[in-house]
């Protein structure tokens, strides 16, 4: 079996995550995409954040539109900081025969170098850059390769802003991820 390793905060999860998560499994043929959230943003800006919990129902609620997607979390679990080569030891142990691809965007991948033992990722994972079109990805690194995926215009930020100013997010979420959000009055002013 083959499987993509997709990790971030996803606070929230939106469209731009499925469709690119999306290109990246028809594209590499891939048989599972595991959606890995991790459980703190340590490079996020301080803010009206989703708790961990409450990205794993959205994660949930998002993940049913392709039955390729998979919603993992242990990184949540480790309750604390998760390095990725942590997280891909522990598939590797679970799924020893599977090829692993871990899909990082563009940039990303530019930091890669200064991961915590970042010179062990390639013995585990195939790494995959996710770039968008017209994006020079020649600086990656030479363990890398590059996949070329649809540019989606969607960020978490503006959607989180979005909800603060009382507009609609409703086109770009999952209609289950606009619902919870607006049930449990996420992202909120004041709240």
């Amino acid at each position: 079996m083959r499987r993509g390793i997709f990790g971030g905060s996803f606070d929230p999860v939106h469209l731009g995550h499925l469709i690119v998560a999306g290109a990246a499994a028809d594209r590499l043929r891939l048989d599972r995409v595991h959606f890995v959230p991790a459980w703190t943003q340590p490079f996020k800006s301080s803010g009206h954040h989703a708790s961990p919990e409450d990205r794993l129902a959205m994660l949930q609620a998002a993940l049913r539109s392709d039955r390729r997607f998979v919603l993992d979390t242990r990184e949540v679990a480790r309750q604390g900081v998760s390095y990725t080569v942590e997280t891909l030891r522990e598939l590797r142990a679970e799924f020893p025969d599977d090829e692993l691809c871990l899909l990082v965007g563009a940039d990303a991948a530019r930091e890669m170098s200064a991961w915590h033992e970042a010179d062990s990722i390639p013995q585990l994972a195939r790494i995959v850059v996710l770039t968008r079109p017209g994006v020079d990805a020649t600086e990656q690194a030479d363990t890398a390769e590059t996949l070329e995926v649809p540019r989606v215009d969607i960020s978490a930020t503006a959607i989180r802003e979005s909800v603060r100013r009382g507009e609609p997010i409703r086109e770009l979420v999952p209609s289950g991820v606009a619902d919870y959000i607006e049930a449990h009055r996420l992202y909120v002013a004041g709240d």
